[in-house]
């Protein structure tokens, strides 16, 4: 699911215990396509499978009205983030973006892991709303003008395939990632999520989106690329090339066995 050895306070040991891994497995699957393009060398049967989708689930966002408690108060266009906030984060565009804008409300909800939380900025501005449970997460979204993708371009954000690019569309909202390459291809291809590399893009961005009232195309298209995603077709999908490892490897052993008859 993603390049492990890459993150802080990895274990030593985890790359030569994935080729291990890689080794004694019968099949692979990667959780996005820039980590199948680093890994297919070291498997003959590697499929890659992206985040897919619980549509119904955060397409609540859509018709939610209350709000909750802590969100309810912060008055004005409301930029927001969910996720862990680890050293994938980047601070430093958040931190620009609330300076440069003092009158948006930048939400972020979500642990702060691996990193001290002194090192985030605290302008009056940005919501540290602390960590939700996955049920919550509609009601928040539902209050948002536009969502984040705030990433880091380095070793450990080089594989992500983040499945918050397809919660947030779900739920309606237009969504600002960094350059990474999996939001990138497909999303940012397709148009259905703005790719900017600097605090300055984001701006713009944003205030063109808090600008267009009128997002119907983009939802149309959004729904039109959505419509065949969900995690039982992921799932049917992985399982048929089980089931194809399995035939093949039936098959092998009943030829063995045919040869010794």
């Amino acid at each position: 699911m993603d390049e492990l050895s890459a993150f802080k306070f990895a274990p030593a040991e985890l790359v030569a215990l994935e080729k291990v891994l890689m080794k004694n497995a019968d099949i692979v699957f990667t959780g996005g396509h820039s980590l199948y393009a680093a890994k297919k060398q070291l498997h003959s049967a590697i499929f890659p499978f992206p985040s897919s989708i619980d549509k119904e689930h955060f397409s609540k966002a859509k018709l939610q009205q209350a709000q909750p408690d802590d969100q309810a108060d912060i008055v004005g266009p409301r930029i927001g983030f969910f996720g862990v906030i680890d050293e994938r984060f980047d601070i430093e565009l958040i931190r620009n973006i609330a300076q440069e804008r003092p009158d948006w409300q930048i939400i972020l909800i979500g642990p702060v892991v691996k990193i001290s939380k002194d090192t985030l900025p605290k302008n009056s501005n940005i919501h540290y709303l602390g960590q939700k449970t996955y049920n919550e997460l509609p009601a928040y979204l539902s209050g948002w003008d536009v969502a984040l993708i705030p990433f880091e371009l380095n070793e450990s954000t080089r594989y992500i395939s983040p499945t918050k690019t397809l919660e947030y569309l779900a739920a309606g909202i237009p969504v600002v990632s960094t350059p990474i390459y999996d939001v990138i291809n497909p999303y940012g291809t397709n148009n259905l999520v703005h790719i900017s590399g600097n605090s300055e893009g984001f701006i713009k961005t944003i205030e063109r989106e808090l600008d267009n009232p009128d997002k119907r195309e983009w939802l149309k298209k959004v729904d039109e690329y959505m419509k065949d995603l969900s995690w039982d077709n992921t799932y049917m999908n992985m399982l048929t090339e089980i089931k194809k490892v399995l035939q093949n490897r039936n098959s092998i052993s009943s030829v063995n066995i045919e040869a010794y008859v």
